[in-house]
């Protein structure tokens, strides 16, 4: 399964071990991101750091195995369907997953059911994920 994934996601994985963490990590799952979710982790590392009480190598660490299995999409790539997916959104702040999804002509995995509140791009919970396994 293809899938966009948004930030909250990546946070949920880090912070704690939980069904989100483990689909990360399944094989079947081919996972693509916004560039601006690296700014954000960095944004946000000292906060993930005090919330799951990893040192900062083992943060470093999980970085590097994020890496390798989500592939970063840059803005440019998808920033024609900006427009699209800015009128679908049910959240402004979700427009780059949209935009990113319609682009690739995929499913986003969030786990926030506001963003279900449209039918352009399919939008799937860990638990959903988890169920078609």
């Amino acid at each position: 399964m293809i899938l966009v994934i948004d930030a909250n996601i990546l946070f949920s994985a880090l912070i704690k071990n939980s069904v989100t963490a483990e689909l990360m990590f399944d094989k079947s799952l081919e996972l693509y991101a916004c560039e601006f979710m690296i700014d954000e982790f960095f944004k946000y590392e000292d906060m993930i750091l005090l919330k799951t009480h990893r040192t900062r190598d083992d943060f470093v660490t999980t970085m590097h195995q994020l890496k390798d299995i989500i592939t970063v999409i840059p803005q440019e790539e998808y920033s024609q369907s900006m427009n699209q997916a800015e009128t679908i959104t049910p959240d402004k702040k979700d427009t780059m997953y949209f935009a990113l999804a319609l682009k690739m002509g995929c499913g986003l995995w969030s786990n926030d059911k506001e963003l279900k509140r449209q039918d352009a791009v399919k939008v799937y919970s860990s638990e959903e994920i988890l169920k078609q396994k």
